[in-house]
This record gives C-alpha cells, sequence and structure tokens, in this order.
C-alpha cells in the first residue's frame, strides 16, 4: 500500500508542549512533506493542536483526555500511531474494537507501570519505538520478550536571528555563557547544580555566566537557591530557543534521569560543546571526550571543573563543538521522518504482533 493511500493516526493526549509534544509536530511536519494522510488526536484545550494548524493535509481530531474518546476518534484509519503514555489505552481499545495496528514511541526512561494491563498493552503493539537503548531496556524489564528498534527523536531545526542573538550576549554579560534549556523541575533536571556552581564559580571564574531557560514547578525554589548571584539569569518560558542557543558558548544538562533530551540535539546542532551527566540514553549521543564530557549525576564538583575545563581550553572547545556540528546530521527532522515512514509501511504490509523493523 502507497502512502498516499494509508492513513496514520498519531495520539498525544499529554497536557502542555514539551519535548515529546515537540517531537510529535516535527514528525507530522515530515510525514506532510511526503504525501502521507494523517490525522492528530490531542486532548482539547492542549497546545500541541494549535502548533500543528499549519501541518498540510492534517486533519485534527480533539478530544477529551480520556480512552473512550481517544479511541473513538481513531476510527477509519490504517495505523495509529502512540506517542505518549496516556494515550496507549486508547490505541489498545481501537485495536480491540476494529483490529488497527499501533506503535508505541517511548520518550521516558521510568516505567510503564508492571501491570498485567501494560504487558497486554506492549504486547500486542504491531511495533515499539524507545527513542534509546536506555528506554528499550526499561520495555524488557516489564517483558523480556518485547522487541523494540530505536528511532531517536531528531533536532528541530530552529533558527536564529544574528541581531536578537548579540543583544541576548550583551545583556548576560561576561565572556562566557553556559546555557540549559528545560522544564525548571529539580528531580529530574537537577538544577539545583547549575545554582551551586554558579555559587562555586562567582568569585573564581567571574567571566562565566550561567543561564537558564524555561519555567516548571522549581522555578521559584532555584531562583532563592541562586538569590544574590550575579552569574546566573533566569528567562522564564521562551519562544526563541534558537536564539538563545546561539547565544550560548557550552551546554549543560546535569539530568538526574533522562530517556534521551532531545534539547541536546539542538545543541549539538549549534555546535555545542554539552557538559552532562552520564544518565539514561545521554552516553548514547554524547560521548565522553568526543562531543562533551560526561559527569556522574549529582557530582557538583565534576560538573564544575568540565564547565571549567571547557571554557578555559579553546581548542578543546572548538573540537567538540566541530564535532557535534558533524553529529546533528544523522538526528535531522528529515532522517527522523524517513525511519518512521519506513516503518509505517512494514507494519500495514504485516501489522500482527509485537515486531520491529
Amino acid at each position: 500500500m502507497s502512502n498516499d493511500r494509508i492513513r496514520v493516526a498519531h495520539i498525544n493526549l499529554a497536557r502542555g508542549y514539551r519535548g515529546g509534544e515537540r517531537q510529535t509536530q516535527l514528525l507530522l511536519e515530515g510525514l506532510a512533506g511526503r504525501g502521507w494522510r494523517q490525522r492528530l488526536v490531542a486532548r482539547r484545550g492542549e497546545a500541541l493542536a494549535d502548533h500543528c494548524r499549519s501541518v498540510d493535509g492534517l486533519d485534527t481530531v480533539e478530544v477529551a483526555g480520556n480512552v473512550i474518546a481517544g479511541a473513538f476518534a481513531l476510527r477509519d484509519c490504517d495505523l495509529v500511531h502512540v506517542h505518549e503514555g496516556r494515550a496507549t489505552q486508547a490505541a489498545y481499545l481501537n485495536a480491540i474494537l476494529r483490529g488497527t495496528p499501533y506503535l508505541i514511541t517511548r520518550r521516558v526512561q521510568k516505567g510503564p507501570r508492571h501491570t498485567a494491563s501494560n504487558r497486554r498493552i506492549y504486547r500486542r503493539a504491531a511495533a515499539l519505538v524507545p527513542v534509546s537503548k536506555a528506554i528499550g531496556a526499561s520495555l524488557n524489564a516489564l517483558d523480556s520478550s518485547l522487541r523494540w528498534v530505536v528511532i531517536p527523536d531528531s533536532s528541530s531545526a530552529l533558527a536564529a536571528d544574528p541581531a536578537r542573538v548579540a543583544t541576548l550576549r550583551t545583556g548576560f554579560g561576561g565572556d562566557f555563557v553556559v546555557g540549559h534549556v528545560g522544564a525548571l523541575d529539580d528531580s529530574h533536571k537537577g538544577q539545583r547544580q547549575i545554582c551551586s556552581m554558579a555559587k562555586q564559580l562567582a568569585h573564581t571564574a567571574s567571566g562565566i555566566q550561567f543561564v537558564m531557560v524555561g519555567s516548571g514547578r522549581d522555578e521559584e525554589v532555584l531562583k532563592r537557591a541562586a538569590a544574590g548571584l550575579n552569574n546566573i539569569h533566569f528567562t522564564g518560558q521562551v519562544d526563541d530557543v534558537g536564539d538563545y542557543l546561539a547565544a550560548f558558548d557550552a551546554f549543560i544538562y546535569p539530568s538526574r534521569h533522562e530517556g534521551l533530551g532531545s534539547i541536546l540535539l539542538d545543541a549539538m546542532e549549534f555546535g555545542l560543546p554539552i557538559v552532562a551527566t552520564s544518565v539514561g540514553g545521554i552516553p548514547e549521543i554524547v560521548v565522553d571526550g568526543v562531543n562533551g564530557l560526561l559527569c556522574a549525576p549529582d557530582d557538583i564538583d565534576a560538573l564544575t571543573a568540565a564547565v571549567l575545563r571547557i571554557y578555559q581550553e579553546p581548542e578543546l572547545r572548538e573540537r567538540l563543538g566541530q564535532a557535534n556540528r558533524n553529529s546533528a546530521r544523522d538526528f535531522s527532522p528529515a532522517r527522523m521522518a524517513t525511519r518512521y515512514a519506513d516503518l509505517y509501511a512494514s507494519l500495514v504490509e504485516a501489522p500482527t504482533g509485537n515486531q520491529t523493523a
């Protein structure tokens, strides 16, 4: 069956608009350019549907975030692509009622919960697609018989305006900007460590400025931790993430757990040397000494030393950055769309059973 005849329904019932929703949008856009017939089933009142309004030929259905509403919206499709955990039950119910095959993309390392219902849902899937091997291992912890294929997330192909970048750098001050982009959730992203690093370096390396881009439940907690420091900046939520990445000299990502960390792919595309923790899927895209420096989680001294090393060694900084520019080509939106298109075609031809391509 050719791709202009296959109709794929993408279902993402998440609240908010974070990395997984951005990846859903990028895939929809990439497949639309290849002529695929697509439907998006999204939670009513959330940002994902609005972000995808301009995707060519996309049929968007907004629903309440429950299993029945989600399953009803999946009718008349040849294949269902589940983009987050809340939607798995809707795809499973639709498969029971209509026999429509589904695949599940997983972007988080934690879970799924070890329940009989989850084992049934994941065994029934025509394909399981973790975005990293670390996430694949979590699927095997649920059921060792599950087979999966890794398709990494893509960079976001973000743009940057040189004039805006220059304005940002002037506002940050200093001569070296270490940036972080992510939801402000310390239990996940470990951002209190950035505050501790800024405190350590405030007097010994005053040229280094730290910038945290994003908002979240721990924003006020982190601001209190950084109180009195002149070398750390909080921007809140921004739309021009590309401008901020272009204004950075290095990227810091001290996560405590991470399925992959798609923002790292954007940092790579901008040629930023990366300092990150060796957790989850991060070591699958950041190789210590090749395109970044990896540290153990919660090792603030090691993270600080890594930032100082990149600051003090321009040749290392340039080598790591160039390696990232080269590696980023493997994580383009076009590459991700091609991988999924090939998988879709194989599943519609042979949709039965948990399988990989």
